[in-house]
C-alpha cells in the first residue's frame, strides 16, 4: 500500500467514525474514494461506482448507492436533487448553494457569502424546515 493510499484508507476511516458507521469494507473503499484526498466532491452514484471500478474495487450499483444512503443518513453527505430524476451527493455539508452546470451535468459548489435569502414561507403546521437547498441552473450562451 502506498503512502497515498494509506492516508486516503485512514481519511475514509476517520470520516466514517465521524458518522458513527461501521467501517466495512466496501463502506471505507467507498469513503476512500470520496474524501481520501482531503477534497470535497460530488458525485453522481454511477460516477462513483465507474471510480471503484476503475479503482479494482468489487462493488455492485445497487451497493454504491445503499452506501451513499446510508452515508446520507449517518449525516456525512448531503443529497441535492437537480430534478426529478437526477441526484449528486455531495461531501460539503455546510450550507451553501450550487451551480448546475446543465452542459455537462455538472455540480459544483457556488460561494455562499454572495447568496441572500430574505425570508423562507412559513412551513406547515406540524413541520420545520430542515434544509434549504439553492441549485442555480447554468449553460453557455450562444
Amino acid at each position: 500500500m502506498t503512502v497515498t493510499s494509506m492516508l486516503a484508507h485512514e481519511r475514509g476511516q476517520r470520516w466514517l467514525t465521524e458518522g458513527g458507521l461501521r467501517p466495512t469494507r466496501q463502506r471505507l473503499s467507498l469513503a476512500s474514494l470520496l474524501v481520501g484526498d482531503g477534497m470535497n466532491r460530488h458525485v453522481t452514484a454511477e460516477s462513483l461506482y465507474a471510480s471503484a471500478l476503475e479503482a479494482g474495487e468489487r462493488v455492485s450499483l445497487a451497493t454504491v448507492y445503499n452506501t451513499l444512503r446510508a452515508f446520507c443518513d449517518a449525516g456525512i453527505m448531503h443529497e441535492i436533487t437537480v430534478d426529478g430524476t437526477r441526484s449528486y451527493f455531495d461531501t460539503r455539508i455546510d450550507d451553501h448553494p450550487h451551480f448546475f452546470w446543465e452542459d455537462d451535468n455538472r455540480l459544483s459548489d457556488a460561494s455562499p457569502e454572495e447568496l441572500e435569502i430574505a425570508h423562507l414561507p412559513e412551513p406547515p403546521a406540524g413541520t420545520e424546515i430542515s434544509r434549504v437547498d439553492v441549485v442555480i441552473r447554468l449553460r453557455r450562451k450562444g
